[in-house]
């Protein structure tokens, strides 16, 4: 199971939000390339960049995006905001190793079966859920669509990966979903990473035994932050 360290993007900066909420918002650097290269440096295999600004509808930080990934030698995952083959073209020229699609799963299905057709292994959705309903638009609106049947949905068009994040744990550190995570990863034959909630090693410990049912990613963000654990002991603890 890998360790993401997510990287959150707002106003140029690092920050993490609590359960996506604007308003509480807690910054943590101003150069994200030094985000980067300091989880790198620790052994990451993978990281995830989310554009907050771009999520909210406000203008994309390609500029941070970029130096995130000019930063590094591993691989990097975008998300947040892209909503068109425009948005998604422009991260991959600039070396994104995967394009995650949210809002656009809902509003452009068209998009991400276009992404799909372009490069197949380099497109993941994310299903963001509040109370098992799917959240778009940075989490603001609440759909009436169920996490599961979305799941479906996009198994359908050929997606392969879900990153599934419930809302009410994210940010928080009152731990993940497993419940969720489990009954997701059961309803489509995906691979899932898991995110939202993580505040411990026996959270970690507890998402371990879904890797059977392909969940083999967790996103750590708050809690690497805070010095929680070290990603060394995460690494391990998922292993």
């Amino acid at each position: 199971m890998t360790i993401l360290p997510a990287i959150d993007l707002r106003g140029g900066r690092v920050v993490r939000l609590r359960q996506g909420q604007a308003g509480q918002e807690t910054v943590y650097g101003a150069d994200p390339a030094e985000a980067a290269r300091r989880w790198a440096g620790e052994g990451a295999e993978r990281l995830h960049v989310v554009d907050l600004d771009a999520a909210m509808d406000g203008p994309a930080q390609v500029e941070a995006v970029s130096a995130v990934i000019a930063a590094v030698d591993i691989p990097v995952e975008v998300g947040g905001g892209i909503r068109t083959m425009e948005d998604a073209v422009r991260y991959r020229d600039c070396g994104a190793d995967r394009i995650i699609f949210g809002t656009a799963a809902i509003a452009a299905p068209e998009v991400v079966q276009a992404a799909l057709s372009r490069w197949p292994d380099a497109v993941a959705v994310a299903l963001d859920a509040r109370d098992g309903k799917v959240a778009v638009a940075g989490w603001k609106e609440v759909t009436t669509v169920d996490a599961a049947e979305l799941a479906r949905r996009v198994q359908g068009w050929g997606v392969r990966r879900l990153q599934y994040t419930d809302v009410s744990r994210d940010g928080t550190l009152v731990g993940p979903n497993v419940a969720a995570v489990e009954a997701l990863a059961r309803s489509a034959a995906l691979r899932i990473t898991a995110s939202g909630g993580v505040s411990s090693l026996a959270d970690l410990a507890r998402l371990r035994p879904l890797e059977a049912l392909g969940v083999d990613e967790v996103i750590v963000g708050k809690a690497l932050y805070d010095g929680r654990f070290t990603l060394a002991e995460a690494k391990r603890a998922a292993a």
